[in-house]
């Protein structure tokens, strides 16, 4: 607890200085700094079965453990998707199902820090989403593709375990916001089988 609390006074006071450099700037080091906190909580996390705050007052906490290997992605998926968990890292659509779990697991960040990462992911790519009692599912893409969020619906109660990374579009947008959103698929790899075959579909809207 000691140490956490030392992580966490380090993270005020470099996010506080960065801050003074610019917006943009401040909210990378926010969301960079955060994820050392919540790398610790969610060792806590696993050896203690059971949700760990990754600070003091903190209203989310860490759910799992989201890995792309090829583009060395390692990122702590939190709880609640609202709009201050989002500001720190992914978050678990809690409407959704579990990793793992038989349905859709949404997990939805910013374009512009966590999930900038999707704009490069390919079809066929392997997704390993660890989750707290340590065990790791393996997902790979299925589907990439634009939608616009005033007219298309996830469907949460797909009847094998699917995993969907949810971010604003396009990448390059100056101003935050909008309706279209990017939307990456994946299947249970046990599951592949099951499917059609891997296809990328593309709308826009």
């Amino acid at each position: 607890m000691k140490r956490r609390l030392v992580y966490l006074l380090s993270f005020v006071l470099l996010a506080t200085g960065i801050g003074k450099f610019g917006g943009a700037a401040y909210i990378h080091a926010k969301a960079g700094l955060a994820q050392v906190l919540l790398r610790a909580a969610w060792a806590q996390t696993l050896a203690n079965a059971s949700p760990q705050p990754p600070w003091p007052g903190a209203d989310t906490w860490p759910v799992a453990r989201l890995r792309i290997a090829p583009a060395r992605i390692d990122e702590i998926v939190l709880a609640n998707a609202s709009g201050h968990a989002l500001a720190f890292g992914p978050t678990h659509v809690s409407s959704s199902a579990n990793p793992g779990a038989a349905g859709n697991s949404v997990i939805i960040a910013h374009r512009d820090t966590h999930f900038r990462f999707l704009q490069y992911l390919s079809l066929g790519d392997r997704i390993t989403v660890q989750t707290r009692d340590g065990i790791e599912h393996r997902f790979a893409i299925t589907a990439t593709y634009v939608a616009d969020s005033r007219t298309a619906l996830i469907d949460y109660t797909t009847p094998r375990p699917r995993l969907t990374l949810v971010t604003c579009y396009p990448f390059d947008a100056v101003q935050p916001g909008g309706p279209l959103r990017y939307i990456v698929e994946a299947n249970l790899i046990d599951d592949l089988s099951a499917s059609s075959g891997l296809k990328i579909t593309s709308t826009s809207g």
